[in-house]
């Protein structure tokens, strides 16, 4: 048990955020804001046999990386643990987390590491949701995260890693909701950014007055929003007045526009996206006689750019109405002809059904967090008994976008051990500054003929 004057070597960061150190006992402890290289004492707040979990009392010895929180609200709200760690630093980190995934989960080493791709800091979040709690007690609605390790809803006034237009409306939003009849029945806003508009996405419990709605269109009009109304499940959002901009990003690399609603499923930080997509293209590399297969393709995001290239592009994904969208997306960038979109569900996939999606030269995979492991044992599976579907062709090159390292590494390891393909490049990606998030990327070669994957390493 960690003695309350026992000082403890910060050794690493975890997955979260927080500092691992050992105990005079040899116990591990996790530590809510120490950082590598520091010296601390703290209060345990969570014993288990083989763990505690505490938070930092006293500092002796300070991290060269530990910097001051521009937030003034980082501590309390949960959006960000990591403000305290210089960014150059939080992107140093992300990678040997990455690195560590790989060989720890999958006994996988890339044969080249990558420059981590990172960019602008602050300002970058163009998604969140924000929790609304109305507050009898303060008179007051609060709008903002969650404070750390708690339900409760942070009383925040700004926020730094919101774009500066979209920070600054979070008191007015307060006030809003405050003067809503509605106040205790509203229990999230969701915010997207777009290339020339912002929509908000109220959740509402119970149907909205005549009175609120004109305190919602007279908002809109005052802070050039749009509002967005969900009375029930996602698929119930519908504008509050039609008219207006679109939600839209670009991709100008390829002169792409990517039409999407508030609450569908696109990147956070629109910047690094840009660079993730080109550098995704340029390590796959399709050919203007290759066919490709983007897997969990979205809106397509991975898959029009890929269209600009390729001879062929099919993108999958799980839902008949996502793939709906992305048609729609494909015919308004003139790549419709070049395009084709299946709905599927790739968490039960089988070397059949895999066989049934036709050869590609090359995939692109971009899976939740979940990973892909049903397609990649599908793949493993062909690979080992060809005669599952004879004549069937494996694709030569996998680029693999990850927002998860450890699913990340087990598929790796599947590939690479069991699937004939070898990793040969991988590197992080910093989609979320100042959080614990590890976004990544990674290429797999199949083995030329006559060449023999290595036997899967000891564990250390």
């Amino acid at each position: 048990m960690t003695q309350a004057m026992e000082w403890l070597k910060v050794e690493s960061l975890d997955l979260e955020g927080q500092g691992v150190a050992h105990n005079e006992e040899g116990k591990v402890v996790f530590i809510d804001g120490a950082l590598p290289g520091e010296e601390v004492q703290v209060s345990v707040g969570r014993r288990k046999n083989n763990w505690e979990q505490a938070t930092m009392t006293a500092l002796r010895r300070e991290s060269s990386q530990r910097v001051v929180p521009k937030c003034r609200h980082f501590g309390t709200c949960g959006g960000c643990k990591l403000q305290h760690l210089h960014v150059g630093a939080q992107v140093a980190t992300k990678q040997r987390a990455l690195e560590d995934a790989l060989w720890h989960l999958g006994k996988v080493k890339p044969e080249r590491l990558l420059r981590p791709i990172e960019g602008p800091a602050w300002g970058y979040r163009f998604r969140a949701r924000l929790s609304v709690r109305h507050v009898a007690k303060k008179g007051r609605v609060l709008v903002g995260f969650h404070e750390r390790k708690s339900t409760y809803v942070a009383d925040m006034t700004t926020c730094e890693v919101l774009p500066p237009q979209l920070a600054a409306l979070i008191v007015p939003l307060q006030e809003l909701v405050m003067s809503m009849d509605a106040r205790d029945r509203v229990p999230q806003i969701e915010v997207a950014v777009g290339a020339e508009t912002t929509a908000l996405v109220l959740r509402h419990l119970e149907p909205l007055s005549a009175g609120d709605l004109g305190r919602l269109a007279a908002f809109s009009s005052r802070h050039a929003i749009q509002w967005w109304l969900q009375p029930k499940g996602p698929d119930t959002v519908h504008r509050l007045e039609e008219g207006g901009p679109e939600l839209n990003y670009t991709l100008p690399e390829f002169g792409l526009t990517m039409p999407f609603k508030p609450t569908d499923f696109t990147q956070v930080n629109h910047h690094i996206n840009r660079v993730l997509v080109g550098r995704a293209l340029r390590l796959l590399d399709a050919q203007p006689d290759e066919r490709v297969i983007d897997w969990f393709c979205g809106l397509g995001n991975f898959t029009l750019p890929i269209a600009t290239q390729a001879r062929e592009v099919l993108g999958i994904e799980g839902s008949e109405a996502l793939v709906a969208r992305s048609r729609e997306n494909a015919d308004r960038n003139g790549l419709a002809g070049k395009t084709r979109f299946d709905a599927r569900n790739l968490f039960e996939m089988t070397p059949a059904l895999l066989a049934a999606q036709g050869a590609a030269d090359k995939w692109l995979v971009d899976p939740p967090r979940e990973g892909a492991f049903a397609l990649v044992k599908a793949l493993v599976d062909l690979h080992q008994d060809p005669a599952l579907a004879p004549g069937f062709e494996l694709p030569r090159r996998i680029v693999y976008v990850s927002c998860n390292p450890a699913t990340l590494a087990r598929d790796a390891g599947l590939l690479q051990h069991q699937g004939g393909y070898r990793c040969t490049a991988a590197g992080a990606v910093n989609m979320f500054p100042h959080t614990a998030h590890v976004e990544s990327i990674a290429v797999f070669e199949r083995w030329a003929p006559g060449e023999a994957p290595p036997a899967p390493a000891a564990a250390e």
